[in-house]
């Protein structure tokens, strides 16, 4: 019975540092508060949902078919879009290893100087020219790397992200440089599906009280339906005000190519002639370079495979029957572990000591040679035996 040593394997997305949670073994990937998102997700499945069963039946027969499929149509593409923005990895960056930000930290305090005490230290800033405008690279003292052009540092989940929009709770994730464009379609297309569905709310209350009025057509219809479609003409008269709004403010950005830190911030609001470098100024240019740009990989190696630290030992099981034709296995000596190791001097055995065992194996060698062995007679001493008899004769 041998042991068996196995190394677990561990990915890398169990150990990154920050507030983020993972699913899938690390495929999905969103922030630890994840209530609204979930609210999220009930008010547009059960607003869609009581939308097919109570208003698309009448719809459908009275007006038009079409108009269940396409709010099907719209629905999928809203939870596609959602889902897209929530489980993605928003652009986030990896943190310096120890090395790395022992030698930044070398670097800054060689730059800077022997700060006196009492005093406070420089800001931490580097200066890089992009489109012939300086923009300063700040220092992010928790993942202790300068971040790039347009990073920030997200409180709620801990992390520097590239291109840092806003941590948006509705969709339960940050929204970056890797998810900022199926944000925006989901919340464009969240605004149509509202408007949609709000439209042909108010369009299947007209067509039923169009003969007998709208008190008369509450009366007559079940309560189930007078009553759910109120609660929808509710919900999405509330929600479309902040979608829409979010819609339209989110297309200005993208009209500037601002991000809403930015904006929120004041970075390129031109005072002291500071202009935007990231700006092509022209709205479709701007429009095509975020909505139609090349989709980034992802800088973080989620499902990457790390060493483990603590290998498992796993006894293999003794086999229920052997057969007798079995090889019997011999023993060798193994190689020492530790590079470079020797055999202690206690182990090894004495020069003395292998003489007498080499001479006591030689001589028992002997005795088993001369009892087991008959001396052989030559034929020549058998003639001489024979001419001694005769002459006695």
């Amino acid at each position: 019975m041998s042991a068996v040593m196995i190394t677990r394997k561990v990915r890398k997305w169990e150990k990154l540092p920050g507030k983020n949670t993972f699913c899938c073994d690390g495929r999905v990937m969103m922030a630890r508060q994840k209530g609204v998102f979930y609210l999220t997700l009930f008010l547009i499945v059960g607003t869609c949902a009581l939308f097919f069963a109570f208003e698309c039946p009448y719809l459908a027969i009275h007006l038009s078919p079409t108009i269940p499929v396409f709010a099907a149509v719209l629905f999928l593409f809203v939870m596609a879009m959602l889902l897209r923005t929530s489980f993605s990895d928003p652009g986030v960056l990896p943190r310096a290893l120890p090395e790395e930000a022992s030698f930044i930290e070398m670097e800054i305090e060689a730059a800077n100087g022997n700060v006196p005490a009492g005093q406070r230290p420089p800001p931490r800033i580097r200066n890089v020219q992009i489109n012939n405008q300086i923009v300063k690279l700040k220092y992010c003292y928790t993942c202790k790397i300068f971040r790039p052009p347009r990073a920030s540092h997200c409180s709620i989940c801990d992390n520097c992200v590239d291109r840092f929009d806003h941590h948006c709770p509705w969709v339960g994730n940050c929204v970056g440089k890797r998810n900022y464009r199926f944000f925006y379609l989901f919340t464009l297309s969240l605004s149509v599906l509202t408007i949609y569905i709000f439209t042909f709310d108010i369009v299947h209350v007209v067509m039923r009280s169009v003969d007998s009025g709208f008190l008369n057509a509450l009366k007559e219809t079940p309560g189930t339906y007078s009553l759910t479609t109120v609660l929808e003409v509710l919900v999405c008269f509330f929600t479309l005000w902040s979608v829409v709004g979010l819609t339209g403010f989110h297309t200005y950005l993208i009209s500037l190519n601002q991000t809403t830190n930015e904006d929120i911030k004041g970075s390129w609001s031109g005072k002291n002639r500071v202009q935007n470098p990231y700006s092509h100024k022209n709205i479709m240019k701007n429009c095509s370079e975020i909505l139609c740009g090349p989709t980034y990989p992802s800088v973080l190696d989620r499902r990457g495979v790390m060493p483990d630290d603590a290998p498992s030992l796993v006894t293999p099981a003794t086999p229920s029957s052997t057969s007798d034709s079995t090889v019997p296995q011999t023993t060798k000596a193994t190689a020492p572990l530790i590079p470079n190791e020797h055999t202690p001097d206690d182990a090894k055995p004495s020069i003395a000591a292998s003489t007498e065992i080499s001479t006591s194996l030689t001589e028992e060698g002997e005795e088993s040679a001369a009892h087991k062995v008959p001396p052989l007679a030559s034929p020549e001493t058998d003639a001489e035996a024979s001419i001694a008899k005769a002459a006695a004769h």
